[in-house]
């Protein structure tokens, strides 16, 4: 069974990759992302119902202010990536989104010392960071003439910015905080609890979101235009909801983290097929050294 999950967590967050550009890719919609804001909350609201009066979960609110800043960091940083994916291809940033679990090897590096990490995982480090430093440096000095020419079958054309690399970047930071304080927070917080506080307080970002867009800049929830964020906050809420039992499986979690962990190969494979996304070689063996490097942290979970 838990094979089965960790492919249904791939394929539903690479899902939610895929649906999550193309809600959020429209340059001319300044609140597109605060829109998925609102979507994700909406449908992680509903689940967090699920869970509370269904599955018995329990939630109170000293259980929600324990796991706000991790909440806030987590909500911030998808926020963040949402707002990024207007700027640049899906097939660069979810890698560099992706590289998050680098960082936390290096947070532990920092806080226990070189022995915190193994070999394998202090090689995947470098692989990620090496691979990210590299998308970098060939998005900086790609040709004007070159990128419009492999950008004429895309469905959208995407000029030279610094900001396309800044926000993935960013988002990678603050998901990796995230996941540091999540390690440990959730010593003593039970991961059921603490995922229902998570999906109120998404909840609580969208009424904010809601209010601001719609009631104060009285701007339009268009239904033809909101059904791909809604689909994508399926898939990212469906896809969470499988990581949790597939990772649950001690006696296959080596096995099962890598799968998942490698889902922004399929990102990358949805943006070529659906988004016509066609990238430079150099694009492609950096992407594929941060992929590498994923994949093996991944398999070390960590």
């Amino acid at each position: 069974m838990w094979f089965w999950l960790s492919i249904i967590a791939l394929l539903c967050w690479s899902g939610s990759d895929l649906f999550s550009k193309i809600g959020c890719r429209d340059g001319s919609d300044r609140y597109s992302h605060l829109k998925m804001v609102i979507a994700v909350g909406v449908v992680m609201g509903i689940h967090a119902a699920y869970e509370i009066f269904i599955g018995g979960t329990a939630i109170s609110w000293e259980i929600l202010l324990t796991y706000l800043p991790i909440s806030v960091l987590y909500i911030l940083s998808m926020t963040i990536g949402y707002l990024g994916l207007r700027y640049i291809e899906l097939s660069i940033s979810s890698p560099i989104c992706n590289s998050s679990g680098a960082l936390v090897a290096v947070l532990c590096l920092i806080t226990g010392g070189i022995h915190a990490v193994n070999a394998w995982q202090f090689l995947a480090i470098v692989c990620v960071c090496a691979g990210v430093v590299a998308l970098g440096i060939v998005e900086a000095h790609e040709d004007a003439d070159l990128r419009t020419a492999r950008q004429e079958a895309s469905n959208y054309k995407y000029a030279k910015s610094a900001l396309a690399l800044v926000l993935p970047i960013i988002y990678c930071l603050l998901d990796a905080l995230g996941t540091f304080a999540d390690s440990l927070v959730l010593q003593t917080l039970d991961e059921d609890s603490a995922n229902v506080a998570y999906e109120l307080t998404f909840l609580l970002c969208a009424v904010v979101c809601f209010v601001y867009v719609v009631l104060i800049r009285k701007d339009r929830l268009v239904p033809k235009m909101e059904a791909p964020k809604y689909i994508g906050a399926l898939c990212e809420t469906a896809g969470q909801f499988a990581y949790i039992y597939a990772i649950g499986d001690e006696n296959h979690v080596m096995m099962a983290a890598p799968i998942i962990s490698a889902y922004c190969v399929a990102s990358v494979i949805w943006g070529r097929i659906f988004l016509k996304e066609k990238l430079s070689i150099k694009h492609y063996l950096a992407i594929a050294l941060v992929i590498v490097g994923i994949v093996i942290l991944g398999l070390f979970d960590a």
